[in-house]
């Protein structure tokens, strides 16, 4: 996503598009019968909600990957992106993408390559200027971490 022709306000405007985008229409929000992982996600302090439902293809990769939930649009577009991003991958990839993820909302550095395994993710990349809106981004990401964490296998 970055280029040097584009300027930090139309980059933020893209960004802002992508996570509007994803808000309104979320990828991937149904219920998925007899997964195989499941996680529900709770931030008391907003009230933001995210279950997420797993079907594996083999032991360690993603078939199918669906959430549920409500709450502000960040927690929700990041949802979404997150269903779309890991669709397919192993599940240890999977890890590696949401440690990637939590660096970036935290303002740590990231180097390209990681950066490009983010994808439309890196659109999330300002909640790192708003502390109290990290847990919302962050929070299917736990909620992806906590159901992973769940399967002996990994």
């Amino acid at each position: 996503m970055s280029s040097s022709n584009t300027s930090f306000n139309e980059l933020d405007d893209i960004y802002q598009d992508i996570i509007l985008d994803h808000y309104r229409r979320p990828r991937n929000k149904v219920n998925i019968p007899d997964p195989d992982l499941f996680s529900r996600g709770f931030n008391p302090f907003c009230g933001d909600e995210v279950t997420l439902m797993i079907k594996l293809a083999t032991e360690n990769q993603i078939k199918t990957i669906a959430f549920t939930g409500q709450g502000c649009s960040i927690s929700q577009a990041s949802a979404s992106i997150l269903t779309e991003l890991i669709k397919g991958k192993p599940l240890k990839e999977s890890m590696e993408i949401s440690g990637i993820f939590r660096n970036l909302v935290k303002g740590l550095a990231i180097d390209d390559e990681d950066l490009d395994k983010l994808g439309e993710l890196e659109a999330l990349k300002g909640v790192s200027k708003f502390p109290v809106r990290i847990k919302c981004a962050l929070l299917p990401w736990s909620t992806l971490e906590d159901a992973i964490s769940k399967n002996k296998d990994l």
